[in-house]
């Protein structure tokens, strides 16, 4: 891998304000929180930001039911998110709301700028309205029959069935989920923005690099193939959000402002710290890469939407998008809009965060399948894989190391070919690590461990005599199940931090890449103390027991 220092921004799809962060949500910032300490690791300049998604009709409507302002709502929550994040030490540099004076003022500059060439047009339309509620209808409060594959309960812009995208109108026997009536159909003016005029640019862009997965490429190319179509980036009043100028009861679409989040979300960053340059990201020929990790659901607003707008105002536009697939359970997607999810904060009163990160970890890919939870099987693999294998390695040569050579490691190794192994598949984790293979690297760590636990098992430290002939051949032996374990938790760092402190405290020592390739020799090391605790099954019928 290059040893030319990188300079990065990560960025992850930003959470809704009208609930609590459920593990839907952590799967996806912990995979990028996984590749940001990595990086970090190696010593590249990363930042790593997010925000709170706080507009449209879902947080209007949630925060008339509370009883309370949409601004109290999403304050609420924003401060209930950032406490989520970081009990799964997910190492944001800044989380935002798009609610903010940045976002605000980008906003408004982006719609003139648009305005300004041409690119945004007045259209009459016809929409699905609630008569009840007086209301026109956004898209995830309509459901009915999908007009593609006709599967029942599906959403008035796509299909969580066949995939299929289309307008709300073309749903079969459409219903508002806020009165469940029939909705009309009402006329309204909208404003459009010229989406298909960057059709030719757009396509040579997806095909560019940007995109690393052949499934999303083909899916944004569905798009191109009945022609792009204009897009709408306003909403009628009643909606919470922000207003368009000279357009009365109009609003921004939250499509339009989610994505300017990103950006308004580095520049409050670059208030904070002063080092950063917010042009010298933002520019059309920036030397910073910019990643977004997003899920599969979101895709045509990532890779046609967002990048025309992009190109529209000579913005620089993203050097990879990283598309993950759903978290399931029992077959199920885990969404606040299905009502079936287990919140953050319900999962930390049974289990550790390093847990969920580790079992992630565990299954992510750069691939989009969707990744399927069973807390029988999490369970198993904690056990096995986290306290069997990595902390038994530790905790049996360490007693030895306490026990009769005051916590001092020998100044040898028992065996450097194997060290030296150890050390050389470093490289093969650092490209798991780079290209998002998590999954490779908890393999890869497991079958270390089993080798260095068979290696130990092999020499049988227990069985040697205490003498003055074998007390040093003892030393170097558990010095070098010691060292085996400190490599592979160097692997591990990014995927479970909390270990990680627990271990560089053990060790008397940092868990740095840079010093994988020089073992600890004539080094104190302090009295062992658990590590981890197992886990038990009873702890599956307490969470269950919180989510209901």
């Amino acid at each position: 891998m290059s040893s030319v220092l990188r300079k990065i921004l990560v960025t992850c799809a930003l959470p809704y304000s009208n609930g609590s962060i459920h593990i839907g949500h952590m799967l996806e910032h912990i995979q990028a929180d996984i590749w940001v300490r990595y990086h970090r690791m190696r010593g590249h300049e990363v930042w790593f930001v997010s925000s709170d998604d706080a507009h449209g009709t879902a947080i209007m409507l949630k925060s008339e039911d509370l009883g309370i302002s949409s601004n109290q709502l999403i304050k609420n929550m924003r401060k209930e998110h950032q406490i989520d994040f970081l009990n799964f030490n997910i190492s944001h540099d800044n989380y935002y709301s798009t609610h903010s004076l940045e976002n605000l003022y980008l906003l408004r500059k982006v719609f003139r700028s648009l305005n300004e060439k041409g690119f945004i047009k007045e259209k009459n339309i016809s929409q699905l309205y609630d008569d009840v509620k007086k209301i026109f209808l956004p898209d995830r409060f309509i459901k009915g029959i999908c007009p593609i594959c006709k599967s029942k309960n599906q959403y008035g812009d796509n299909c969580e069935i066949c995939s299929a995208t289309y307008e709300a109108t073309d749903l079969i026997d459409p219903i508002s989920v806020i009165s469940g009536k029939k909705p009309i159909l009402k006329n309204t003016k909208h404003l459009y923005f010229d989406l298909p005029y960057f059709s030719k640019m757009l396509q040579n862009w997806i095909h560019s690099g940007v995109l690393e997965n052949n499934s999303v490429i083909k899916k944004t190319e569905e798009w191109f193939k009945s022609g792009l179509k204009a897009w709408c980036i306003s909403r009628d009043a009643p909606y919470f959000g922000f207003k368009i100028p000279k357009y009365p009861k109009k609003y921004f679409y939250v499509w339009l402002d989610a994505p300017i989040g990103y950006i308004s979300t580095f520049k409050n960053l670059c208030f904070k710290k002063k080092e950063l340059n917010f042009n010298e990201l933002w520019n059309e020929k920036s030397n910073y890469e910019l990643y977004h990790f997003i899920g599969k659901d979101i895709i045509y607003f990532h890779t046609l939407f967002w990048p025309a707008i992009l190109e529209a105002i000579s913005f620089r536009k993203p050097s990879r998008i990283f598309v993950h697939g759903y978290l399931t359970m029992n077959g199920l997607k885990l969404s606040k809009s299905r009502g079936a999810l287990i919140k953050a904060r319900d999962w930390i009163k049974c289990f550790d965060s390093d847990s969920l990160r580790y079992y992630y970890a565990s299954k992510l890919s750069n691939k989009i399948h969707d990744i399927e939870i069973n807390l029988e099987d999490f369970v198993h693999k904690i056990n096995n894989d986290i306290v069997n294998k990595l902390v038994n390695l530790a905790s049996r040569n360490a007693s030895f190391i306490n026990k009769y050579f005051d916590g001092y490691l020998s100044s040898a190794l028992s065996d450097i070919k194997l060290y030296k192994y150890f050390v050389d598949f470093s490289s093969n984790i650092e490209n798991f690590l780079e290209n998002r293979e998590f999954s490779c690297v908890v393999r890869e760590s497991m079958r270390l461990l089993d080798i260095a636990n068979q290696y130990i098992n092999e020499k049988e430290p227990w069985n040697i005599e205490r003498t003055e002939k074998n007390i040093l051949e003892l030393q170097k032996i558990c010095t070098m199940g010691i060292n085996l374990f400190r490599i592979v938790m160097i692997f591990l760092k990014p995927i479970m931090p909390d270990l990680a402190i627990k271990t560089e405290s053990f060790l008397i020592s940092k868990l740095t890449w840079n010093s994988i390739k020089k073992p600890l020799l004539s080094h104190q090391i302090n009295k062992f103390l658990p590590l981890y605790t197992r886990i038990s099954l009873k702890k599956i019928l307490e969470l269950i027991d919180f989510s209901r």
